[in-house]
């Protein structure tokens, strides 16, 4: 890969690495855990990057890889995989800490999540992007009508849940 690539990637992915940052904090209950997804997520943007052929934007790319590395990962029993070494590439990514002091209501919030099925997270979570249903249903892979279906319906679960 060129280094003109290289540095592309390395500039966007820190620019927009609290995408990665939200989904792993999404998709985990602990530090450690975050910390090895965000590693995976970013080994796949990685792989992918050379595809990335810019008919969306960087970010809404960086969502959908996330979120399927994510949902792929946790779906499956094991959670050990093969990972790329980075000894090999030449440039390393800074890695700022994610501040995990959210206030009352998020935590609550992110407890009423963690209740949700997996493509009901990715939809919360891009919801609460305000990403509009055209970048969801893009992002998710289903219809705009399935993802506006879909969200009321993740939206009456949700008041259930946090208001028993």
């Amino acid at each position: 890969m060129d280094k003109a690539l290289e540095h592309n990637f390395v500039e966007l992915l820190e620019q927009h690495q609290n995408i990665v940052h939200k989904v792993c904090r999404l998709y985990t209950n602990n530090q450690h855990a975050h910390n090895d997804l965000f590693q995976e997520i970013t080994i796949q943007l990685w792989k992918a990057y050379p595809k990335f052929r810019g008919d969306a934007k960087f970010s809404t790319w960086m969502y959908r890889v996330g979120l399927n590395t994510a949902i792929t990962l946790y779906r499956k029993s094991k959670r050990r995989v093969n990972t790329q070494e980075f000894e090999s590439v030449a440039f390393k990514i800074k890695a700022e800490p994610y501040d995990d002091t959210a206030d009352q209501q998020l935590k609550l919030l992110y407890q009423a999540v963690h209740q949700l099925n997996d493509i009901e997270k990715a939809l919360v979570f891009l919801y609460l992007e305000d990403k509009n249903y055209s970048e969801i249903s893009e992002t998710l892979g289903i219809s705009e009508v399935n993802a506006r279906v879909k969200m009321n319906r993740v939206k009456k679960k949700l008041r259930t849940i946090l208001n028993p």
